[in-house]
């Protein structure tokens, strides 16, 4: 039976060149590429620079987002939420299928960028670019496929010109590759390219080099690692026998993630790790030495910004995901001292604040995963879970708000605190307009415990709030971030070898010593975060001291999390790791509602098909097949005989 396809062409709708002097990928808006436009060096360069901007597409998208972090053990759909969360929850509350997942942000950008490498790789001899500039055309196309086969399984090499060939006319016919196929074809080739071409320090601000390359391959290994062994016995598509047409076996990929991983840190180049866990995230620090590759953004210029900085509309190339895991703090009132029920707590453009959609939500047990806090700075450098006051910034000339116990809350004091453990003395009944909080006799400020985190009110991100330098006062609410949205990080590759290790990998390093190295640094304190004060403190030895003696994948996901929450890894994690359904089956919350303050246990329905995600309705929509033919291209699991 012959499958077609409609493939959007890769001609990318943007062009961007880069300048070497200013050493920053310059951008120039394009409206249209032709074919030929990719034999000048104009068009080459300009199409490379493109394969940059469309990380924005993907990476600070809020729905592309979701489709990551909602549904797993990590987060659920938050009082605000619409189909796009609760669909993806998988917990009956929506429906998550070829017409509702977001995955179809992927499919819809990634081809359009593969046939631009592509391109890019088929002329750039041509017109003399440098062997190190192809290779990140070379990363980019296995980018986008490793991004492709992990969310969707095998997917087409053939985009109507042949196999990783540069097409330049429109084609409604293709053939899906198998997974095997697609790595070995693909991303391995591409990245083993790129590992051995690209420079060990960027050309520009941002750009690829040798370990970027090495570090995705080391994760490209890893995975298909997963896949070959397939200890769950989680169905793949297009069906194929799980085997290496290489004739590897999956101990030997893992040991190749080990190995290249070690490489990785032994020859870090212009990367390694931050001395503190709190400055990988802290808009002060951005485009810090840990993170690896980036979707850029900046508060300067709103043509190289890629989205408006006076108002975000939630699409395109907006950085609008961090609003998502954000509740509607502002809506809270209090009596003050000048006699009005004012709001404590402003929404600004400070990273602990910002703008709330509250269309997520963590779990109560993702909020319990970060254990020891006292020690571990990885809760304070990911959360707000103390909010303090700031009335003053929308020109209030209050010197207090009431609090519990007759105190007397003035500005930059904390008015709310979520606690690290239930105390039974916090009664949560006191009325501040939208949400009920608690009060005990402990506290001169507000509480909310452990239990009473629901969909409506919670500990909030902090890693994504918004940082800008040039305004004052409540800045400008209702802009998308001009933060750079982080991808990859050198702390991965201690996780990667760590991995391998437990799945059979040898080195010189166990990975008990690998996964100490980052709960080590977690240990570090110079600043808290929440309470906004300095705080030095080295609990790095008790860290290292409580780490297990064998380190299992269930511990490694515990590490990974309170390494990497909110970051955008955890659907692949869980995939990879093929325990989705085990970690992320229950979870608990409190409702949605203003007086929902009992704790309910929620199911949800994950499938081994759930493992891959939909081919988007809209693809299958413009094929030119029959119903049949159609079924038989989309992944099994998703198909509705009312499609």
């Amino acid at each position: 039976m012959k499958q077609i396809a409609k493939i959007v062409l890769g001609l990318a709708g943007v062009a961007l060149l880069a300048s070497s002097c200013n050493k920053v990928l310059e951008e120039h808006p394009k409206t249209l590429y032709t074919p030929d436009f990719f034999t000048t060096p104009m068009g080459v360069e300009g199409g490379l620079t493109a394969l940059y901007a469309q990380l924005r597409y993907l990476y600070g998208n809020a729905y592309y987002y979701n489709i990551l972090t909602t549904g797993t053990d990590e987060a659920t759909y938050g009082e605000s939420a619409d189909g796009n969360f609760k669909d993806a929850d998988l917990s009956g509350a929506g429906t998550l299928n070829a017409s509702t997942s977001r995955s179809d942000n992927l499919w819809g950008q990634a081809f359009t960028y593969i046939n631009t490498a592509s391109g890019i790789i088929e002329n750039a001899e041509a017109v003399g670019l440098d062997k190190a500039m192809i290779a990140e055309a070379r990363f980019f196309r296995a980018f986008d496929y490793f991004q492709l086969v992990q969310t969707f399984g095998g997917v087409p090499l053939d985009l109507g010109a042949g196999e990783l060939a540069f097409n330049s006319k429109p084609v409604r016919e293709s053939t899906r590759n198998t997974v095997p196929e697609v790595y070995t074809k693909a991303i391995f080739p591409d990245l083993k390219t790129a590992v051995n071409d690209l420079p060990v320090n960027p050309r520009l601000t941002g750009t690829l080099t040798q370990n970027v390359a090495r570090l995705f391959l080391a994760k490209a290994y890893l995975t298909y690692a997963w896949w070959l062994e397939n200890p769950k016995g989680i169905p793949t598509y297009p069906e194929t026998p799980r085997t290496d047409p290489d004739g590897h076996d999956a101990k030997w990929y893992f040991q190749q993630a080990y190995d290249l991983s070690l490489e990785g840190i032994n020859n870090p180049g212009p990367y390694g790790l931050m001395d503190y866990f709190y400055q990988i995230s802290d808009g002060a620090h951005d485009r810090n030495k840990e993170i690896m590759l980036y979707a850029d953004h900046t508060e300067n210029s709103e043509q190289y910004n890629g989205a408006s900085l006076s108002y975000g509309s939630g699409g395109g190339m907006d950085n609008f995901a961090g609003w998502m895991m954000n509740w509607n703090y502002p809506n809270m009132a209090i009596q003050a001292n000048t006699g009005n029920r004012i709001n404590p707590v402003l929404r600004t453009d400070q990273q602990y604040c910002g703008r709330p959609w509250t269309r997520m939500a963590p779990t109560q047990e993702a909020i319990a995963t970060f254990i020891d806090r006292d020690m571990d700075s990885r809760f304070d450098g990911t959360f707000v879970y103390v909010l303090r006051t700031n009335w003053d910034r929308g020109g209030n000339s209050a010197t207090y708000v009431e609090g519990p116990n007759g105190a007397q809350i003035g500005l930059n004091q904390p008015f709310l605190v979520f606690l690290p453990e239930e105390d039974p003395t916090v009664k949560q009944n006191v009325d501040v307009s939208q949400v009920m909080i608690g009060a005990s006799p402990n506290y001169d400020f507000y509480v909310v415990n452990p239990s009473g985190v629901s969909r409506r009110m919670y500990p909030k991100i902090w890693k994504l709030g918004p940082y800008r330098t040039n305004t004052t006062g409540t800045g400008q609410p209702n802009a998308s971030h001009a933060r750079p949205f982080n991808i990859a990080k050198f702390s991965e590759f201690y996780f990667i070898a760590a991995e391998a290790a437990v799945k059979g990998a040898t080195g010189s390093k166990s990975a008990r010593e690998l996964v100490n190295v980052l709960r080590a640094r977690a240990g570090k304190w110079e600043y808290e975060v929440n309470w906004d004060m300095v705080h030095v403190a080295d609990f790095s030895e008790e860290m290292v001291e409580a780490t297990p003696a064998v380190i299992t994948i269930d511990y490694l996901l515990d590490e990974r999390m309170r390494e990497y929450y909110g970051d955008g890894f955890r659907w692949f994690d869980l995939v990879r790791t093929q325990t989705w359904a085990e970690r992320a089956k229950t979870y608990t919350i409190c409702g949605p509602g203003k007086n929902d303050l009992t704790p309910q246990t929620v199911t949800r329905d994950i499938q081994n098909y759930h493992y891959l995600r939909p081919i988007p309705q809209g693809q299958l929509d413009n094929m030119k097949m029959d119903k049949a033919e159609k079924q038989a291209y989309q992944n099994p699991g998703y198909w509705s005989e009312k499609q």
